[in-house]
């Protein structure tokens, strides 16, 4: 039975007639006599009967209608608690990020959201591919995602995108390489270089398989790893370059490094916030999302 059908019964338990339940619901007798049809369809005793002119309650359908009332009221309180959840600006948001992003925006996050009646944010980090990335809204309220120029859009059907930052990532040079004397760098500069570079499926693997395609070299990769503070040591030691985020890397920069444009190819990525759409409609959850905007602007102006 329905929530709809139940208040037309409890309707013409206090009214009397299918025409003052219309009228008080502004719809049609006939729309009315033929909901109250529908629910007797489904119950096995009488619910309605004729009193001269007026159809009325049976006892039946009195304490049904009357059982009716407490769902009714029970579906308004629901409303006003979902209402008080959407509109409280003080409630829990969990929020993952890739790496990169984590070590640039949490922190600033935290301390924007320290304060009374802010959001309580839950932070973790989450090292996926670029296509797990819209999976994990199931798990938490906003996620940190990136995807290169070239890669799949995310699945709009599913989840709604926030674009934050469009990202290059640029060579990470020894500060004593020769290469580091130029403002920008070719596929065919660093074609020859040993590389730390990251597993298959995230943006420097990707870069770089664009670096040998331009070059027509096989690159020479020495290190993969993931976590750009190791890759940012490794470049610092000497021996290796590699490729770090322009906007999101400060954490891990040091003076041992420079990084340069890489001339000619695509190397952007976009960093976007991604969420189910119902998660959006939470007031506490804007918030952290308008903070996240808020911070990331500020890195790509610094930038």
């Amino acid at each position: 039975m329905e929530i709809h059908q139940l208040e037309i019964l409890r309707e013409l338990g206090a009214l009397g007639s299918v025409k003052a339940v219309a009228d008080t619901l502004m719809v049609t007798p006939s729309a009315v006599s033929q909901q109250l049809a529908l629910l007797q369809r489904k119950i096995d005793v009488p619910l309605t009967r004729k009193e001269g002119r007026n159809l009325v309650l049976t006892e039946a359908g009195q304490v049904l209608a009357d059982a009716g009332a407490a769902v009714v009221s029970a579906m308004a309180d629901a409303r006003d608690a979902i209402g008080n959840y959407h509109g409280s600006s003080a409630g829990r948001v969990t929020l993952c990020g890739f790496h990169s992003a984590g070590q640039a925006v949490f922190a600033p996050l935290a301390r924007i959201l320290d304060a009374p009646g802010q959001p309580r944010i839950e932070l973790s980090d989450e090292d996926v591919a670029q296509q797990d990335f819209p999976a994990l809204t199931a798990r938490y309220d906003l996620v940190l995602a990136h995807r290169m120029d070239h890669s799949p859009r995310w699945p709009a059907e599913r989840v709604t995108v926030i674009p934050l930052a469009h990202e290059p990532l640029d060579v990470a040079l020894p500060a004593g390489h020769p290469l580091a004397a130029k403002a920008a760098v070719t596929a065919d500069d660093v074609g020859g270089e040993a590389w730390v570079t990251s597993h298959s499926g995230y943006s420097p693997a990707d870069v770089l398989s664009a670096v040998a395609a331009v070059s027509s070299r096989e690159p020479n990769i020495v290190h993969r790893i993931n976590d750009y503070s190791t890759v940012a040591a490794l470049v610092a030691a000497g021996g290796v370059v590699g490729l770090l985020p322009r906007y999101t890397a400060g954490p891990v920069l040091n003076p041992d490094i420079v990084l340069r444009p890489l001339a000619g190819i695509s190397t952007r990525r976009r960093i976007d916030l991604l969420a189910r759409p119902e998660n959006l409609k939470r007031r506490s959850v804007t918030i952290v999302s308008e903070a996240l905007q808020e911070i990331m602007a500020g890195l790509v102006e610094q930038g």
